[in-house]
This record gives C-alpha cells, structure tokens and sequence, in this order.
C-alpha cells in the first residue's frame, strides 16, 4: 500500500508543477520517514548506482541531439526524404514520419525530434493543406520513434534500472518502430482527402524548390552516416554503446563546424549549456529512484505488488492487458523518464513470473511511453509539438487520438501478445 501511495504522492507533487527531480526527493523522503531507513546507507547505495559506465553515454547522447539541432543536420535530413517521397500522396506526412525516425535514431530523444523536424516542417505542411492541428499530432507521436530507434536514452535508463544488456534492447525496439513508421504512414496517406485536403508540391506559390534527389542525397551523406556508424559500430562489435555516444557527439561537432558549417561557437556552447542541464535533471531523477528503488526493494514492495495483481488476475492474458493499461494510464500522466526508472521496475518481477523476458517488456514500456507521452492529461511531448506547430491543444487531441487508437495501441499490443517481434533481431545478433 505505501508503494502506491508514494506513486500518488509523486502524481500529486508532479501535478503541483514541482520539478520532476523534486518530486521524486518527495517521494524518497515520505518512504524513509515511512520506513524509518537509513539515509548514510541510501545515499551510498543511490551514488553506487549512478556510478555506472553505461551512463557516460546519456550526456552524450543528449549532447548529439542538440548539436543536431544547431549544426544543420536536421535540415539536410528533411530536404533529403522529402526530395524522395514528399510529391507523392501523403508524402509530405511521410517526409516528417521517416525525418524524425532517423533524427532519432540518431539523437535518441523525442524532444529534441520535436523542436528540429517541427521547426522545419509544420510550415511546409500547412502550405500543403495539412491543418496544423493534425501536424502537430503526427509529429508528437512520430518524434517517439527515438524512443523506439536505436540508440534510445530511455532503453539506457531502462537498461540501468533493470541490469540488462543495452545492445539487447536497443534491438528489441526496432521492430516495434517499423511497425510504428509504416502505421503512421498508411493512416497519414488515408487521411489526405479524408480529413483534409492535399495540396500538390507543383500548386504552392512561392515555395523554394527541392534540389534533386542527387544534390539532396550527396548533401545529407554526412549526416546519413552517423546512423551507420553508430549501429554499425555498436552491433558489428567495434565500440560499446557508451563509446558509441562519444563517437557520435564527435561526428555531429565535425560535421557542423566544419562540413556544413552551420554550427558557429555561440551555438555550440548553448547546446552543451542545454545538453548539460537536461542530463542533470535526469541523473537526479536516477539518483532518487534508485534509493527509492532499495527502500520498495527491502520492503518486498514490488513481490507484494505482484501477489495483490496475481490474486485479483489470475489469467496471464488478463494480467498483461491490466500492465497495459497501467503502463498507458502512468506514461499519459507521467513523463518516459519517470516510467522507465520507477514503474517498470515495480512491474518486472509480475512480467517474469508472468513468463515475459525482461528484454521483450523493455519493448511494451518504449511502446507505452509512445501513447502515453501524446494522451491527455499531461500529453507533454503533444503539448510540446502545439508550442512548436503553433496551435491550440484542443484542435490537437482529436487527431491525436485517433492516431493513437489506429497506429499506437495496435503496435503496443502487436508488441506484447507477439514476442518474437521484439525478441528475434537481439537473439539473431546474440545478445539473448
């Protein structure tokens, strides 16, 4: 019962607009006064946790996507996949579904997807017929494709919290993120003339025109390569994930001063200024869920959690549907760090007693946040897309849910009721 009072608590503190980090030192110090731990003990066991190499690839990761941001990559990647499928139905749609797929591939955080492709795109789209309403929907829930795309910093958290292989679930997500591109992108061509109505590339008056597909491909071959050389790298056994994140920080630094020379040193040092209190925010969240984490753990919190759901839900179909649900409810009120480091965890021990593999339910939280992050309440990264689209949220929720309830609630359930969609790519690499 104080396990779920202290998620109350954390909702309550949260909903009060307290930062997410000081909600969580709440929550811990309602649970040591509650238990009466030791705080000499939590704080040495917390510090030993964040002392963890696999962690030294989350500034960096973030960093990346910031100077991704700033140093002209993002642009490049746009031109070139709009150059290839933006005159087509629905193309222009497409064009922000697959940029902000491989931007976060890339940069590993849907934020930073949100403010570089919306930046770039919602305007364009408006002036193709798209209402910016239904824009700034697909790209909220488009820019979760870095969740779901390798490297991911919330797979890195979950990696963390859950000891498991970071190369295993960076696999494991990929399959759930085709599905996801391939959904948005069927839904989005159904959409033109349904909902709204398309305007041809060759109509709009005053639009710059697109190179050709050989001057965009040969300009976006830099930043195209990033994702090669970090994949490549991870799974073809030349660095680990943590050296990948260096690599790729130090590639998007080479590429935007002095390929594309878009990054200039003012740029650069509010990029790192950005990169460094994002990461600040995170590892006092990790730090706090860890002690919180060792107090649930010494009072079997999450083994009575499991005997209270087994007791109730006995059906192992009907228990990973009440996770589903749960997951959803928790990521449409919380935010993707805060259900991977402290509501997946209170869930795993339920998922492998349950026969699910810690791999496979990293895949049907990373599919949860997807949904969750863009459902009302919090929505926070759909409001962040109306600040970028520039429109009212209640002109958002409508085709916001309805991408939900026919692209992001099949992939999750595809997800959990077929494992093998998350766990065959990792056991072909070996990492199972």
């Amino acid at each position: 019962m104080e396990g779920l009072l202290a998620v109350v608590l954390l909702l309550v503190l949260m909903g009060l607009g307290v930062p997410i980090a000081w909600s969580f030192a709440g929550v811990l110090a309602y649970l040591a006064f509650i238990y009466d731990a030791d705080f000499n003990t939590l704080m040495l066991q917390g510090f030993r946790s964040v002392d963890s190499v696999i962690l030294i690839a989350l500034p960096l990761f973030v960093l990346t996507g910031y100077l991704m941001q700033s140093g002209g990559i993002a642009s490049r990647l746009v031109t070139f996949i709009e150059t290839l499928v933006g005159k087509r139905r629905g193309g222009m749609g497409a064009s922000m579904v697959l940029a902000s797929g491989i931007f976060g591939a890339i940069a590993g955080t849907a934020t930073a997807a949100v403010a570089s492709i919306g930046t770039i795109m919602i305007g364009p789209l408006e002036q193709r017929g798209y209402p910016r309403g239904y824009s700034s929907a697909l790209l909220g829930i488009s820019s979760l494709l870095g969740i779901l795309l390798p490297p991911s910093i919330t797979m890195i958290l979950f990696a963390v919290v859950t000891r498991q292989s970071v190369a295993a679930l960076f696999a494991a997500t990929v399959g759930p993120a085709l599905l996801l591109i391939l959904g948005l992108i069927v839904v989005n061509r159904l959409a033109c003339g349904r909902l709204f109505q398309e305007v041809a590339s060759d109509a709009m008056k005053g639009a710059t025109p697109l190179p050709s597909r050989g001057v965009a491909t040969w300009r976006a071959l830099p930043a195209l390569s990033l994702p090669f050389i970090i994949l490549g790298g991870i799974y073809g056994g030349v660095f680990t994930p943590t050296e990948a994140a260096a690599v790729a920080a130090f590639s998007a630094i080479v590429i935007g001063f002095l390929v594309y020379r878009d990054q200039s040193l003012k740029s650069f040092y509010r990029s790192v200024i950005a990169a460094s209190e994002t990461t600040g925010s995170i590892i006092l969240i990790l730090l706090f869920s860890f002690m919180i984490g060792r107090i649930l753990a010494f009072e079997r919190v999450p083994q009575d959690l499991t005997e209270m759901i087994t007791t109730l839900v006995q059906n192992p179909l009907m228990i990973l549907i009440t996770i589903n649900a749960f997951l959803i409810i928790a990521g449409a009120i919380m935010d993707d760090v805060s259900v991977t480091v402290v509501v997946a965890p209170l869930f795993l021990p339920l998922m492998v007693d349950t026969g699910i593999h810690p791999v496979h339910f990293g895949a049907i939280v990373a599919c949860s946040v997807v949904i969750g992050a863009n459902s009302p309440p919090v929505a926070p990264i759909l409001y962040m897309a109306c600040r970028i689209g520039r429109v009212s949220i209640h002109k958002t929720f409508s085709p916001a849910l309805l991408l939900i309830a026919l692209v992001g609630l099949p992939v999750m359930l595809i997800t959990t009721f077929v494992p093998e969609l998350s766990l065959f790519l990792p056991r072909l690499l070996g990492f199972l």
